[in-house]
């Protein structure tokens, strides 16, 4: 059964050559961001997450909440594989579908064809389940024959519904998501979120990123504060005190 379990888990960043005391004091009282502390020498350390502890189970829909450098992202990086906790134990079980960064894995002097499968590998699909769905993935860009073409002759827009659609084609156990994606113009937004919560309905955990209150009220059944390296857990329908 897919679940992620966190303890105790830290995860840090040295910030070097902050010898001018102007900026070191900046950053010792920053009101953002993780806690802060000074090492020996030149060397700052910034705890973005400090001591967490959670436990997320199958059904769970996790929306995580905080003010821009509260380690929303942090977290979503941590439990992708992206970054290594430095201290406590960290368990995430299950396929997981990352979608923080839609371009990674994507060549811009390849086909979209041939990006079908570079970004499909990338996710950790088969050479044989992305041929099995690279036709689905291709009337879902809507391209049509410019998925015969490199990437770099695409607009941003067009290169947005490719990565998308490859990045939902995925059957994930735990899907992670940095804010709601918002691809392509007025006509494909539609599709794009049916897409969305049909990934969600096949995922057993959801965990996303998002400054929209009622967003997270309407798919998530808990939601997670972050606030300077800290979790707190509250109603995610409910305002917050």
């Amino acid at each position: 059964m897919a679940h992620i379990i966190a303890r105790d888990v830290v995860v840090q960043f040295p910030i070097y050559d902050t010898a001018h005391r102007s900026l070191k004091k900046q950053l010792i009282h920053a009101t953002t961001g993780g806690r802060i502390a000074r090492e020996s020498g030149d060397r700052v350390t910034v705890r973005a997450l400090d001591g967490v502890s959670f436990e997320i189970r199958a059904g769970d829909r996790v929306g995580l909440m905080g003010r821009n450098g509260a380690g929303k992202t942090t977290l979503l990086r941590m439990l992708a594989g992206i970054y290594e906790p430095v201290g406590g134990a960290l368990d995430v079980d299950g396929r997981t579908a990352t979608l923080l960064e839609l371009f990674v894995g994507v060549d811009l002097d390849a086909t979209g064809y041939e990006n079908i499968m570079l970004r499909g590998l990338y996710l950790g699909l088969s050479r044989e389940e992305i041929r099995s769905r690279a036709d689905e993935i291709a009337e879902f860009t809507g391209l049509g024959d410019y998925l015969n073409m490199p990437v770099r002759t695409y607009s941003s827009g067009m290169q947005l519904r490719l990565a998308f659609a490859v990045s939902t084609a995925v059957d994930a156990d735990i899907v992670l998501m940095d804010e709601w994606l918002s691809v392509g113009d007025a006509e494909f937004r539609p599709k794009a979120r049916r897409r969305m919560e049909e990934l969600m309905k096949r995922s057993s955990i959801l965990v996303f990123a998002s400054h929209d209150r009622a967003l997270i009220g309407e798919f998530c059944n808990r939601v997670f504060w972050l606030e300077q390296g800290a979790i707190s857990e509250g109603d995610p329908k409910a305002p917050r005190n």
